[in-house]
């Protein structure tokens, strides 16, 4: 599908892009009636605008669930460090694995950094020594489990501010 402009470059964010950015950071579940209101467009601009956002992948309208609460046992980080010349094959591979929900190419010498939720030992056991560090190009790997969430915002607004 092609953007919303005729030049077929993507457009960017303006200031009511970011305004409704915020919006949606502090309430996903705000109608697009609500947001017209606030902004001052009508409801038909905000779903065209929305779905640009959402498509140039902008924004991820979702859920923002606590995995520990939900059940799963074991949640943490993987740091990955890799041969670079390997990258685009291992991300492609890392892709694929539906434990890891965020994954992350890095400075520092490592290459990617995920985070990854899993519901026991050995599913974790599975996920390490079975799947990643059996993809070719993987030097090693670090995991850290988190113990409990401390702080979790993702109202930070945008760099447009």
């Amino acid at each position: 599908m092609k953007p919303n402009n005729t030049s077929g470059k993507k457009k960017g964010l303006d200031a009511l892009d970011c305004l409704m950015i915020e919006l949606l950071q502090k309430d996903g579940r705000i109608s697009n009636t609500e947001i017209a209101k606030k902004v001052g467009i009508s409801e038909a601009t905000v779903r065209t605008r929305l779905n640009r956002l959402i498509q140039e992948e902008y924004i991820q309208i979702v859920a923002v669930s606590n995995p520990i609460k939900l059940g799963f046992k074991i949640v943490g980080t993987i740091r990955i460090y890799v041969e670079i010349k390997k990258m685009e094959k291992i991300i492609r591979e890392l892709k694929k694995l539906k434990p890891l929900w965020f994954i992350v190419q890095t400075t520092g010498g490592t290459g990617i950094d995920t985070e990854f939720v899993v519901k026991s030992i050995d599913e974790l056991n599975e996920l390490v020594f079975e799947k990643i560090n059996k993809i070719d190009g993987i030097i090693r790997t670090e995991t850290t489990l988190f113990l409990k969430y401390i702080k979790r915002q993702y109202d930070w607004g945008t760099a447009m501010d």
